[in-house]
């Protein structure tokens, strides 16, 4: 270790006392040293010369633009000093060793390393097959069986096109057949039509066999380098094992016990990528390397967002479930943390209301931090609520949702005949939603529609990417209310109904790029997240007429 990289205070921190608890790492508010430790960081990383790295914050800047995470932990050392640690996630700028920032757990890019070593005889078996792939002989043998395939197939076919049209021939030879024939005459002509299809059908035999003897030479051209090929193939695929699970048992994690634990352990050796290389790991690593006790800990983005995340400039956010959660379990276990939110029932104290209600159905007012359905974790929901609210009613009762942060107006059918005909309306789009929201930031436009395609992060749920390949399209329109105080109050119009879609879609640089007041996903922590479904309007099926129920937002 050539750099020390635990850093103290420059701001005078006498005043400030240190937090109960650790940092629970999937949601929280920074404490106010993480958040010094954080404006330090960010100082830094606008004044530095030390790296060059394009985050896209210079207009001027050339080159890949990357954001990055970037991570601060608060710690002590044995003798009580306060301070702190950076990390950043994965490389910055090409580098996993820089001043100031804690190294990684393993270094993949260590010239003289296992890993090196073993990829360049990957990279040399990569370039042999190259070398084979592009051999003249190859490709003269791989364009000679092409020629002959195809050659074969024509002939072949033409022989099966003349096969019919010789049965058709022969069908109507047949039915032309003098009626005044005799029984010996017509016995003649079947053995003489009989034979003329044996010989056609014998000799689409004798062809195949002969294209196939063709083929078959062509094919041992192409042996002799197909054959190498794949057995490179083949060893590459073992020493990539290998490589692999050298890896996966040189990859390993302490926490405050000094106890090791290997990546491939942690996730039965099928971790997923990049796995290890966040932030909140690598400092932790050094901490427990070092013998400082984390006090708390905070991560957030630096740079323009990616084109499919939303992820704000300087903004704070959790650390990411699937890569993180598994590894930050064994790091922390010992550690005193703070509760998890996501055990605590967000609708404890809170009723549902009801807006409109009939004998075949009803529509209620969800508040907001209300499960519509039961979750993981938390049972309480409105469908548990409305199953004790209505309990003769049979069916599924929710005809659709509203994320547990949104509050507003949800249908509740009393049968499963009511709710089939409310669930087809939702299908066909003819159901009419009406949301408000109070965005942070000013909307240019007066109204305008948002077309952004959705699908579910995979290493972060329930969190949703743009993804223009794999999404499921989303279509939003919009138009502005009010602009006020650097806010714009909107209307919401959903075309499609996916997850997170409004909140998505109002935070995207590609959208409005104003996140919902009060979205602690995809925007800024606040007292509520300022989105409302306040009007529905849909049609009756006993009633046979168009209902429209409002109910007005309380922010």
């Amino acid at each position: 270790m050539t750099f020390n990289k635990f850093q103290l205070f420059k701001t005078n921190i006498s005043g400030i006392a240190l937090p109960a608890k650790f940092t629970f790492p999937f949601y929280y508010e920074p404490h106010e040293l993480s958040i010094l430790a954080a404006k330090e960081l960010q100082e830094y990383l606008t004044t530095q010369t030390d790296f060059e790295h394009n985050f896209g914050l210079q207009e001027r800047q050339t080159g890949l633009v990357i954001g990055k995470m970037f991570g601060v932990l608060v710690c002590q050392d044995k003798a009580g000093n306060l301070g702190y640690l950076w990390a950043f996630s994965g490389k910055l700028a090409e580098n996993n060793h820089l001043n100031f920032f804690v190294p990684p757990v393993f270094d993949m890019l260590e010239q003289d390393g296992f890993f090196k070593k073993e990829e360049e005889v990957l990279n040399a078996i990569n370039r042999e097959i190259e070398i084979l792939k592009k051999d003249n002989n190859y490709l003269s043998a791989k364009e000679h069986w092409a020629t002959t395939q195809k050659k074969a197939t024509e002939d072949l076919q033409n022989q099966k096109e003349r096969i019919k049209e010789l049965k058709i021939a022969r069908d109507i030879k047949r039915q032309n057949f003098s009626t005044n024939a005799t029984p010996t005459e017509i016995e003649k002509l079947e053995q003489e039509l009989s034979e003329e299809s044996k010989k056609e059908s014998i000799l689409l035999k004798k062809m195949t066999k002969y294209w196939n003897y063709q083929l078959e030479d062509v094919e041992k051209e192409m042996a002799v380098f197909s054959d190498k090929i794949a057995k490179l193939k083949e060893l590459r695929k073992q020493k990539s094992g290998e490589l692999q699970q050298q890896l996966f048992n040189q990859y390993a994690f302490l926490n405050q016990n000094k106890k090791l634990k290997s990546i491939g352990e942690i996730f039965d050796n099928n971790p997923p990528a990049g796995a290890g290389e966040c932030a909140a790991p690598k400092l932790l690593q050094y901490a427990f390397e070092n013998n400082l006790t984390p006090i708390a800990m905070a991560e957030f983005w630096w740079g323009q967002s990616p084109k499919s995340e939303v992820r704000k400039h300087q903004q704070f956010y959790p650390a990411c479930r699937s890569k993180c959660e598994p590894i930050l379990e064994h790091m922390l276990e010992g550690i005193v943390m703070d509760d998890n939110p996501f055990l605590n029932n967000p609708a404890d104290g809170k009723d549902i209301s009801i807006v409109y209600e009939d004998e075949y159905l009803a529509v209620i007012n969800k508040p907001a931090e209300f499960l519509s359905v039961p979750g993981k974790n938390i049972k309480d929901s409105v469908y548990q609520r409305v199953k004790i609210l209505y309990p003769e009613a049979s069916g599924p009762l929710i005809v659709h949702r509203l994320d547990m942060s949104t509050s507003g107006l949800l249908l509740i059918a009393k049968s499963e005949i009511i709710y089939k005909e409310l669930q087809s309306q939702f299908i066909k789009r003819t159901v009419q939603k009406r949301y408000v929201a109070l965005l942070d930031g000013i909307v240019a436009e007066d109204e305008g529609s948002i077309d952004l395609p959705l699908r579910v992060d995979l290493d972060n749920r329930p969190n949703q990417l743009v993804c223009y390949e794999y999404g499921k399209p989303a279509q939003t329109k919009y138009k502005v209310i009010e602009r006020k105080e650097r806010k714009t109050r909107v209307h919401f119009f959903p075309i499609s109904g996916r997850t997170h879609q409004l909140r998505v879609h109002a935070s995207h640089r590609l959208g409005l790029n104003c996140p919902i007041i009060g979205d602690d996903l995809y925007g800024s922590k606040s007292d509520r997240l300022h989105l409302h479904a306040e009007e529905i309007t849909f049609w009756h099926p006993v009633l046979k007429e168009n209902i429209t129920i409002f109910e007005e937002a309380e922010f």
